[in-house]
């Protein structure tokens, strides 16, 4: 708090409204009061958080409980024995009380880190180097820290406080820092673009933080601003809306077929046609019509996320989405993309189309001995040639075998098929490096 009046700060808030806090960078605080008040701080012990945000210990139970089950978790020792690759952002769909007692309960499942609403208070559950039971996709859980915020994706000016912002902002810079995680929409996931593992498991993901969470404002306490990297006729756009002046219309955040109440969003619609009239666009492994649902992620991109161009007509882009063009308005005066450099993979010469996976794992013949087989099975999705999508960079064909409470039994499997992800939909997917060539926007 002493350290937004000592720099000062300005904003517009979602209402339009212009807000400025004048510095005083001489500022210092009077803790002599806490001190009489008999105040202190919780206790930092035994957490891994940055020195400028409130941390403290709320251990997930290691416990076995019966018939060979255990929960809510898996030891691991990361990143020595694998890589994190990815920072996954959740909401908790819950108050912080109840949020605190289910990852406690041995029988439920894990993340690393809990956010507080009201001021931005960390508690910590699980280590960074074990593997918490979070995303929906073993292959991202192995490989990723959880972090929920506490509140509700369709109620995000109760929940979605300035002080959460930030405190999660310090403390994912301190965990990109120390495990080299890059500092982008394909290594800081949201929980809502974590793909399906298989086809069976994609009309249960998860949607959360929603289309409210303020990507824009969260990359800003990042350093990492969303920034124009290229000229305008780039290959490659980040979705990079006027959070508060884009306005997407959504329904059902408090009845089914309601209207949500206008509001500020991340998130930018997607049609099949040049025309605000045409059909969305079908994410076909939903298996139903897409509508305006501010849980139906079928035809929506989001800030921060990049796509290939695939085609320009007017006001209008349209990008490489789930195997098809996918129109969105993009007008000069008010863009809701901006143009960078990146990498794209698309079919290598001779393949008509490649598969797109939800987990990178290995091969068969890289598995040992008592440690069974896992199917690398391909989404109902494909890459057709002459089609781009930007890649987040090569990942190895990797599976932890964890599934037991004895670790002495655990082992990672690493083959020699290696993947690039690359943002496929509003999820992110993996296709086999074999498979694809990539090539500089």
């Amino acid at each position: 708090m002493y350290e937004v009046i000592r720099a000062g700060e300005r904003r517009v808030t979602d209402a339009g409204q212009q807000v400025a806090l004048t510095a005083r960078p001489g500022l210092a605080p009077d803790t002599s009061a806490l001190r009489r008040a008999g105040l202190r701080p919780s206790s930092a012990a035994g957490t891994e958080c940055p020195r400028t945000v409130s941390c403290e210990w709320i251990p997930a139970p290691y416990e076995e409980f019966g018939d060979g089950d255990y929960g809510n978790h898996d030891r691991g020792n990361r990143p020595a024995s694998q890589d994190i690759r990815y920072i996954v952002v959740h909401d908790t769909e819950g108050a912080w009380e109840g949020v605190l007692n289910m990852v406690q309960d041995p029988t439920y499942v894990s993340w690393q880190y809990s956010l507080r609403s009201t001021d931005g208070h960390i508690a910590q559950h699980v280590k960074a180097k074990d593997v918490a039971w979070h995303a929906g996709n073993w292959y991202v859980n192995a490989g990723s820290i959880g972090l929920e915020h506490e509140g509700f994706l369709a109620e995000p000016d109760a929940w979605y406080t300035e002080a959460m912002y930030r405190s999660s902002a310090r403390l994912v810079k301190y965990l990109a820092k120390k495990y080299d995680i890059p500092l982008d929409r394909q290594h800081i996931l949201g929980h809502d673009t974590v793909p399906g593992p298989t086809t069976a498991y994609i009309p249960g993901m998860h949607t959360d933080p929603g289309p409210y969470w303020d990507w824009r404002h969260y990359f800003e306490l990042l350093g990492r601003p969303l920034e124009a990297t290229a000229g305008p006729h780039s290959g490659v756009v980040t979705i990079r809306p006027d959070y508060a002046a884009n306005r997407p219309v959504f329904t059902g955040c408090e009845r089914a077929g309601e209207p949500c109440a206008t509001h500020g969003s991340s998130a930018v619609r997607l049609y099949s046609d040049h025309d605000e009239s045409s059909p969305l666009v079908r994410d076909i492994g939903l298996g139903q019509a897409p509508t305006t649902g501010v849980n139906d992620l079928s035809s929506r991109v989001s800030t921060g996320q990049s796509y290939a161009v695939a085609d320009r007509w007017g006001d209008w882009t349209a990008i490489w989405y789930l195997g098809q063009k996918a129109w969105f308005k993009n007008p000069k005066k008010h863009p809701a993309a901006v143009p960078v450099k990146g990498k794209v993979v698309t079919p290598r010469k001779g393949l008509d189309s490649v598969p797109v996976y939800g987990r990178a794992y290995p091969e068969a013949e890289a598995y040992p001995e008592g440690v069974p087989v896992q199917a690398v099975s391909p989404l109902p999705y494909t890459v057709l040639a002459g089609q781009k999508y930007v890649t987040g960079g090569k990942v190895p064909g990797e599976y932890y075998y964890a599934v037991t409470f004895d670790e002495a039994s655990h082992r990672v499997v690493r083959g020699k098929d290696l993947y690039y992800e690359i943002q496929f939909g509003h999820r992110v997917g993996f296709v086999r490096a074999a498979d694809v060539t990539v090539r500089s926007s």
